[in-house]
């Protein structure tokens, strides 16, 4: 099993913990976008206690590849995915945290190939 296969493997069980049903090809799709950052143990996370962190997810994700701006909207998101994963969660995997950003805003359909 390749490193991308467990790292798939290990946040699609994530999302089923978390009660959501996954699409394999938008969690993969989701996944590849992040890039190298998965591979790293500090990187692989958002930090949802950190304001600079969630300011990097608004800005580097929401704004620039999903190409939303609006404040109020990108916030809600924003807490509503935190919420979802819980306070107690350590483990708010970065590439689940972009999933559940493109399935709230309906924009799926750039990360499936």
């Amino acid at each position: 099993m390749s490193k991308l296969e467990e790292k798939l493997a290990t946040y699609g069980a994530a999302l089923t913990k978390m009660g959501h049903k996954v699409d394999a090809n938008l969690l993969k799709g989701v996944t590849k976008a992040c890039g190298p950052s998965i591979y790293n143990k500090d990187s692989e996370t958002v930090a949802s206690s950190s304001e600079t962190e969630l300011n990097t997810v608004r800005t580097n994700f929401i704004g620039k590849k999903l190409g939303i701006t609006d404040a109020a909207k990108v916030d809600a998101a924003v807490a509503k995915v935190v919420a979802d994963f819980g306070s107690a969660n350590k483990n708010k995997y970065r590439a689940v945290f972009y999933y559940l950003l493109a399935v709230h805003f309906k924009k799926e359909a750039q990360f499936k190939k």
